[in-house]
């Protein structure tokens, strides 16, 4: 399974959908499914545009977990 942190990270950074959408140009429906982690696919250049504009690296928004 894989485990989005981009909750955590936006809430750290006192970030809402609505500036991230706002700065990436990402549809706001892609970002709440990352948000909410309900997303069954992202786009490469999604996970780039959150990662510069987040400032971290890729390892810091995504995680593998074990299946429970």
């Amino acid at each position: 399974m894989i485990k989005c942190h981009l909750s955590r990270i936006m809430g750290e950074k006192k970030l809402k959908i609505a500036d991230v959408t706002r700065a990436t140009g990402i549809n706001r429906g892609t970002i709440t499914r990352l948000y909410q982690e309900t997303a069954l696919r992202v786009e490469f250049d999604v996970l780039e545009q959150l990662c510069r504009y987040l400032d971290c690296d890729i390892k810091e928004l995504l995680e593998i977990q074990p299946d429970t």
